[in-house]
């Protein structure tokens, strides 16, 4: 006796047919999609790997976990102890990435993976050392394992001609996957003043997209200062370009390099980390920073380093003020059409046409530039002020009064922490 429902899909299709209707089975949508797969990959540190698949077209998810490991948990914790350090069986952090394959080939993700960290370092990438940063390639079936031992030849000749080692990437299948604790999902989204990792060899699988060297001569002339950005996405690089680099004008010239273009610069600071900030005087590092720099400490960086022990520094930072009628001053009173700018910054504070004659010993103007400065209550020394501070650099820049001509307002701004510019010029 057949069961209902037999004799309900008999005439289903029975009536698809005469209708000329198109009918899949459920078995048939499961198969069509056979597109979606997942592969699990470790290149050292997670953070930073699991945000660079998250960017690219057709991955459809990308998670941090732990993997072909045996013996201890699989926990940051436990990963991350000393006498873990060196065991082989020791679970490496991994990410786990699904992907649309038809919109994402295998082997363009190996492509990124391969490219996207340095796969002839053994148990390690930069300054992270362990068994837990290997490089390994945990696949999940046999036509997986196919493309990755044919796209890893390609690189190895590559790195081959261009002087580098063996890759020593493992390849093996998976058994299973650990995703790791909540904390790590995410986490350059999750903490964003920090910086991504970037150990890439700058070794290229097509030529057309080979990492040029530049001419870094005016880099070992004067003062200058070097932003290290990474070869792909990097969202402290965004923030800090943002925040900072968009906007900047100052006399200093600001360069961008990747850390495989830093030749004939004589550096201190280790290059691995995206954005590291570099402070440079003809060629030799004074200063570097790893990571994200708000607007704030940038500057108070930039001005030590531009300003060193000067009364402009204790002004801009240490609230100080120019003696009446100084230098500066003397220099900026009368000087032709232009604009004030921000010594640090290069943005324009204050115009020609708004500055008057207040017999103080101070610069003076009736108004700022729109938007250029912001006001905060002093009341230091016992008496009640306004300060005016830069909008870009947040420097201190002086005081506003309302004893200006015509009932208008009176900016008593310090000279020295100024720089001027010809209208022609600008």
């Amino acid at each position: 006796m057949y069961s209902l429902n037999i004799i309900f899909k008999y005439t289903f299709l029975i009536s698809c047919l005469f209708l000329g209707t198109s009918y899949t089975y459920a078995s048939d949508q499961l198969n069509s999609t056979n597109h979606i797969q997942s592969i699990v990959l470790g290149s050292g540190c997670f953070w930073g790997a699991e945000k660079g698949y998250e960017a690219i077209p057709g991955v459809i998810d990308a998670v941090s976990g732990y993997a072909d490991g045996r013996g201890i948990k699989p926990t940051y914790r436990d990963i991350t102890q000393l006498r873990n350090r060196l065991n082989p069986n020791n679970y490496a952090e991994v990410v786990k990435v699904t992907f649309n394959s038809q919109v994402l080939s295998l082997e363009s993700l190996l492509k990124h993976y391969f490219e996207s960290h340095d796969p002839t370092q053994l148990n390690r990438q930069g300054n992270d050392i362990g068994t837990q940063y290997r490089s390994t390639i945990l696949y999940s079936d046999k036509n997986q394992k196919e493309t990755i031992q044919a796209t890893k030849l390609k690189f190895q000749e590559l790195l081959t001609s261009a002087d580098y080692g063996q890759i020593v990437t493992i390849v093996k299948m998976l058994e299973k996957f650990y995703v790791a604790e909540d904390y790590h999902q995410d986490y350059i989204a999750k903490n964003p003043n920090g910086y991504c990792p970037d150990h890439s060899t700058g070794i290229k699988f097509s030529p057309n997209n080979q990492i040029a060297k530049l001419d870094n001569a005016l880099i070992q002339q004067g003062k200058q200062i070097v932003v290290i950005e990474p070869q792909g996405f990097c969202p402290y690089c965004e923030k800090f370009k943002e925040d900072v680099s968009n906007n900047y004008k100052g006399t200093i010239p600001m360069s961008f390099r990747l850390a495989s273009n830093l030749e004939g610069l004589n550096i201190k600071t280790p290059t691995w980390a995206t954005p590291t900030i570099l402070f440079f005087e003809d060629g030799e590092e004074v200063f570097g920073y790893q990571g994200y720099l708000e607007p704030k400490e940038f500057y108070k960086v930039l001005g030590a380093f531009k300003l060193g022990r000067s009364e402009a520094y204790n002004v801009a930072f240490n609230e100080g003020t120019d003696a009446r009628f100084c230098k500066e001053y003397e220099i900026f009173k009368n000087t032709p059409d232009g604009v004030f700018v921000d010594k640090l910054s290069g943005a324009h504070l204050f115009d020609t046409r708004d500055r008057f004659n207040s017999t103080s010993g101070w610069l003076s103007f009736t108004s700022p530039v729109a938007g250029s400065v912001y006001e905060l209550e002093d009341n230091s020394y016992g008496m009640r002020r306004t300060e005016i501070r830069s909008s870009s650099s947040g420097i201190h820049l002086g005081h506003v009064f309302d004893d200006g001509p015509n009932g208008m307002p009176r900016y008593c701004i310090n000279a020295t922490v100024l720089e001027f510019v010809l209208r022609k010029d600008i």
